[in-house]
């Protein structure tokens, strides 16, 4: 029995499967995914025969080739001649075969993208959505908390600040900026920030219980300066707070 074969044939039928899980999904994680292998599997298989199915009822619609199930079977048995007789048929119809996985592996790879995209633009992921349960990146924490995808659609913040203390040769310093970007490592864990506008106080420079000299209260300046630069990166292991901090600017009435 050639057991190379059947395992070519398996790997065939569920890479696009495979393919497919990993697109839709969001993961901060760029290294491994340590995910239960079950639970990789189950969805992989779920992925593999919902494109099957689709992709042969297509075939059989537009180019009116029948489905032929029973030559892969034949070919996952043990039976070796049967195995040769599989093989003989799918070389006689090698090119449909190859243009059928060609076009179906690269629609495993755009469709699941593109559903991602939709998920995302419309919002059916956020925790309001009654979709949530089912359509929620989870392993995508930190895109939540720094883009403000979980505010519904048309609600989205115009801005994000952000708060962070920083100890500098012992000090704790307050630092305070709008969020440009933000950048994860490959175990998916934030590495660093990227804020503009920025402008830091010693934290021990808190609000003042007296007011100024003069008896009127401390400006916000008072306390703070402006740190020069057009950007500034914070360092997220170097952190010893973070503040989040969803801004939504007012219309101006017509």
């Amino acid at each position: 029995m050639n057991f190379a074969l059947p395992t070519l044939a398996v790997f065939a039928l569920l890479l696009p499967g495979f393919i497919a899980r990993s697109r839709i999904k969001r993961i901060e994680r760029q290294s491994l995914d340590y995910s239960p292998f079950g639970q990789i599997v189950s969805e992989a298989l779920v992925w593999a025969l919902a494109l099957h199915l689709l992709w042969c009822g297509l075939a059989w619609l537009m180019t009116a080739y029948e489905p032929r199930p029973e030559v892969m079977l034949r070919l996952l048995g043990s039976d070796t001649a049967r195995q040769a007789q599989s093989v003989e048929a799918i070389a006689a119809m090698a090119g449909p075969i190859t243009a059928y996985l060609g076009s179906l592996l690269l629609f495993a790879y755009l469709m699941p993208t593109a559903l991602r995209r939709l998920i995302s633009h419309w919002r059916l992921d956020s925790h309001r959505s009654r979709l949530s349960p089912w359509l929620r990146f989870s392993g995508a924490p930190w895109y939540y908390l720094l883009t403000g995808a979980d505010f519904p659609r048309g609600h989205a913040p115009d801005l994000i600040a952000v708060s962070a203390i920083v100890n500098i040769a012992g000090e704790a310093f307050l630092y305070t900026g709008l969020l440009s970007d933000y950048f994860l490592d490959p175990e998916g864990k934030l590495d660093r920030l990227v804020l503009r506008e920025v402008m830091r106080r010693p934290l021990a420079a808190d609000k003042p219980e007296h007011p100024g000299a003069d008896g009127s209260p401390l400006l916000f300046t008072d306390r703070f300066y402006v740190v020069d630069g057009d950007y500034f990166v914070l360092r997220y292991s170097e952190l010893i707070t973070l503040n989040i901090e969803y801004i939504k600017l007012a219309e101006q009435a017509a």
